[in-house]
């Protein structure tokens, strides 16, 4: 087409793996490096303060604003199922959590059939990534472009929560991202010099100052061009104009687990049948597409504090304001600082090669909000653990709702469908209530307030976990790579039958590792991003 953009590579989705790939594909000059995104700039000054993300949740900012279909698992509720539609994708707006997973997910993804993605070939990728604010060591590195730190918050309520995992048997870890994941240990996060440290922050911007990356937001990319089965470009809309942009070498999709199969499939790649039933004639009958999603599900036991916690006197109007403006001007203060400590990684039971719960320890309760004496009243202080299903055997899909790239996918989560779900969750749940009434907890814990005293037994608490469990927002795996006859995308996360098109994000998982998803997320474009520059493989850690 006479005056058609063309470019290298074109990059759909400047979220994780879509920043990644346009710092380590423009490391080379002679690449052109197209990367676009549907959302908005990462301009906000919430998505860089650390404590704004609780607004932004509020308000659903930045959001595509999917909800699941109803879930018959969870008494027919539609699960709000947020994901970051803002340049730096949902790095922009989670919780900043900096979790690698546990080694064995990694040794199942090589022995389910990603050959190459063992714990010792992406280790060296993980240290390769990051900065350590402790220094770099056999497992974390200390020289990459992404920050990582230790919590600050500082609660003396986390030194007891210690001692009663210790009291049953937990124990704790100096790091969950280096030699042992298993315990309870300090959080991690990705914010560094007292701002969150976005995919968008850590590589898109070094990439954007190169000069051979470009970025364009506010573009909804609406099909991947193909001729046969090779693909040559997108076509998108931006500003009311719908455009094609080639691509010399690949398209690689980056939108993330639902927008990335989305995308397949108003191209005619996906199941048949399917695509059909909407009115898109296949081009690349492949039955997986949007197939296998998973996520992890979560409830959080909770209890009333006698006394205020420190988080709450940060918390009054006025010490808030000026909180905030510290953080926007100088990267300093409370609102730098999230009410959450501590993680904590357990195994229910011992034939397990990788823990099954993940804790997810809170300083304050959920409805915590600014207040001012004679405005408003402080709220009741709280606390509260939520422990975290971390691999589901229930599965789920992405559909289309019709050919209409605008309209929204189709998201069935079908959580709680494979029974052992609903027991291993309520196994944490157990043991999240039985850590809250050790001994250790008595000073701080006042009335359990969900799901309360009168919550005993085995049905009961079924029934609550199906009325409250809502998602942890690690949705995954719905193009999985490998070998098997299952996977969509080949070990380099190229698509199957496809030429000059790759998916590189979270969709690419075979399954779910054990905790927060961005790292792998990371590790998975990281390591992706060598054999696209014709670079050998680091070498395996020992």
């Amino acid at each position: 087409m006479a005056g058609t953009k063309e470019y290298d590579y074109v990059i759909v989705g400047a979220g994780s793996a879509g920043c990644l790939l346009a710092y380590r594909l423009g490391a080379d000059p002679s690449n052109r490096i197209l990367v676009l995104e549907a959302g908005g700039p990462d301009t906000d000054p919430l998505i860089h303060i650390p404590l704004g993300l609780g607004k932004m949740h509020e308000k659903r900012a930045h959001d595509w604003g999917y909800d699941t279909e109803p879930e018959e698992g969870l008494n027919g509720r539609e699960i709000e199922a947020m994901r970051g539609k803002v340049v730096g994708g949902s790095s922009s707006i989670n919780v900043m959590a900096y979790v690698r997973g546990h080694r064995g997910d990694y040794d199942r993804w090589a022995d389910k059939g990603a050959a190459g993605w063992s714990y010792a070939d992406v280790l060296p990728y993980f240290r390769r990534m990051e900065s350590w604010e402790k220094g770099g060591d056999e497992w974390r590195g200390n020289d990459g472009p992404l920050h990582t730190q230790s919590a600050r918050s500082d609660d003396p309520l986390w030194e007891s929560w210690i001692e009663a995992g210790n009291a049953m048997g937990f124990g704790f870890t100096e790091d969950y991202n280096g030699e042992k994941q298993e315990g309870l240990g300090r959080s991690q996060s990705t914010i560094h010099e007292g701002r969150r440290h976005s995919a968008a922050t850590a590589f898109l911007r070094p990439a954007l100052r190169r000069g051979n990356v470009t970025l364009q937001d506010s573009t909804y990319v609406t099909r991947v061009e193909m001729e046969g089965n090779r693909a040559t470009g997108v076509a998108y809309s931006r500003l009311g104009k719908t455009e094609v942009v080639h691509a010399a070498k690949e398209v690689i999709l980056s939108g993330g687990v639902f927008n990335s199969p989305q995308l397949l499939m108003l191209s005619g790649i996906g199941p048949g049948d399917h695509l059909r039933s909407v009115g898109i004639d296949p081009v690349i009958d492949s039955p997986y597409v949007g197939g296998n999603l998973q996520d992890h599900l979560a409830v959080q036991p909770t209890a009333s504090r006698p006394e205020a916690g420190p988080f709450r006197k940060t918390m009054r109007f006025d010490r808030m304001a000026v909180s905030i403006i510290r953080a926007h001007l100088f990267g300093t203060g409370p609102a730098t600082v999230l009410p959450g400590g501590l993680h904590g990684f357990i195994k229910t039971r011992s034939d397990l090669t990788a823990t099954d719960i993940q804790f997810l320890f809170r300083g304050a309760p959920g409805n915590a909000h600014m207040w001012f004496p004679g405005i408003k009243r402080p709220y009741t202080d709280g606390f509260g653990v939520r422990p975290v299903l971390l691999h589901p055997e229930s599965r789920g899909e992405v559909l289309l709702r019709s050919a209409d790239p605008f309209d929204k996918v189709r998201i069935r989560q079908n959580f709680l469908s494979v029974p052992q779900d609903l027991e291993t969750l309520r196994k944490g749940v157990k043991l999240a209530r039985e850590m809250m009434h050790q001994p250790a907890m008595d000073n701080f814990r006042g009335t359990e307030t969900a799901p309360g005293p009168n919550v005993k037994s085995d049905s009961e608490l079924d029934e609550w976990i199906r009325r409250m469990a809502i998602t942890a927002h690690h949705p995954s795996c719905t193009l999985p790579m490998g070998t098997n006859a299952e996977a969509v995308l080949d070990t380099e996360c190229r698509v199957k039958g496809a030429e000059n098109l790759r998916v590189i994000d979270a969709s690419a998982m075979p399954d779910l590792v054990s905790g927060n998803i961005h790292a792998a997320v990371l590790v998975i474009a990281e390591k992706v991003s060598d054999h696209m520059m014709g670079k050998p493989y680091l070498p395996r850690a020992a």
